[in-house]
This record gives C-alpha cells, structure tokens and sequence, in this order.
C-alpha cells in the first residue's frame, strides 16, 4: 500500500484540497441561497454560511427570520456524520412563525412549522436532527380519514442549547438554556436549562454547571 508518510506535503494534500473546494463552493452557494431567499421573502442575516443548497419553503403569510452568523449544511461532504438529507426550513401555514437568533449550526436539519419554533443564540443541532411543532394529522382515525388538521403548539429552543444527531423535537418542547439532548433522543416534554436529556422520550440524566 502506498501510504504517504504523516506530516509530509503529500499526506496533507487530500485535506488541503477539499478546504479550497468548500471555500470556493461556499460563496457561490451562499449568493445563489441569498437570491432563492430574497424570492420567497425569506429574511437572512449577514454573515450566514451556507454549505450544499438548503431547501427554503414559506407558506404565504408566514415569516421566516434567520440571524446572523449561523452555518448550515447541507452537503454530504460538509459533515461526516453521515448526512442524508439537505437542511429544510418550512413553514406550512399562514401566521406560522420561524426565528433563528444568531450564530447557530445546523447540519441536515429539518425545521417545519404550523405555528412557531424559535430558536436562541448558540444553538447547534447536529446531523439529520428534526424539528416540528405539529402532529401533521390527528390521531382519531375519523378526524384523519375526514382530512382534519393535527394540533399545533411552539416550540422554544433556547441559548446554547446543543442536539445531537438524529434527535426528534416534537410539538409543545421548550429546551432550556445551555441544555444537551443526547443522540437519537425523541423530546416530547420541556427540558430544563443546564441539563443533559437522553431517551426515549428524552428525561434528564445528569444536571451540567454552565461555565458563564
């Protein structure tokens, strides 16, 4: 096997040409994201880092509010955590409501919303997380079969809060400042701030001493 010796050019090459790939795709792909945005009337604040076209969808009527400073992944390559989807922010109905505050992360990240998700500063949602405030159809079969609309109720996600990969956010959640949902956690109730929540549905295992 033809092995290049650590530390040398030729074993930094590989890496060094994929950061020139992202660098130079990234501004392209933020200006033609910037441009989808401004069609649907998506408001993006400066300094947003996009990697891989996130698909945007507004219901009219609704709002969609993105701070500054927050990345988002979209591209298999731009996260190896195993990624298999772009990131989706949608809205599907009028007075429906997303906020993100600035310098949060999102890696194949599904946002949808029927009424509001808000999220804080500093928030990180990793790999093929999931955030929706609806059931999307009623639980009665009749209702359902009768084409009646599941509930909706907001979501909170507050100041540096962090999912992991593969974490469900159901309807209602609220999640506390500086909290920690393990991987794979399915949030059905509130969690508080300064935890760590894992399962299924996600309870607090461990309380967390916040640095600042």
């Amino acid at each position: 096997m033809n092995i290049p010796p650590i530390g040398t050019w030729r074993d930094r090459l590989p890496s060094f040409v994929d950061r020139l790939i992202d660098n130079a795709v990234c501004p392209l792909t933020r200006s033609v994201t910037r441009l989808d945005a401004q069609w649907r009337g998506i408001a993006i604040g400066k300094g947003c880092r996009f990697y891989g076209r996130p698909v945007l969808r507004r219901f009219p009527g609704s709002q969609i509010i993105i701070g500054p400073g927050s990345s988002f992944r979209s591209s298999a390559t731009s996260n190896l955590g195993g990624m298999n989807r772009p990131c989706y922010i949608c809205t599907q109905r009028s007075g429906a409501r997303i906020e993100i505050a600035d310098s949060c992360g999102f890696s194949a990240t599904v946002i949808c919303a029927e009424v509001e998700i808000v999220f804080g500063r500093n928030v990180w949602c990793g790999v093929n997380t999931l955030i929706i405030d609806t059931d999307g159809h009623p639980a009665d079969a009749q209702k359902r079969l009768a084409g009646e609309p599941g509930g909706a109720i907001p979501i909170r996600i507050e100041d540096n809060a962090w999912l992991g990969m593969n974490v469900v956010v159901l309807k209602g959640v609220t999640i506390g400042r500086n909290s920690v949902v393990a991987a794979n956690s399915v949030v059905t109730h509130s969690i508080p701030a300064n935890v760590i929540a894992a399962g299924y549905p996600a309870r607090v295992v461990q309380q967390v001493v916040p640095t600042s």
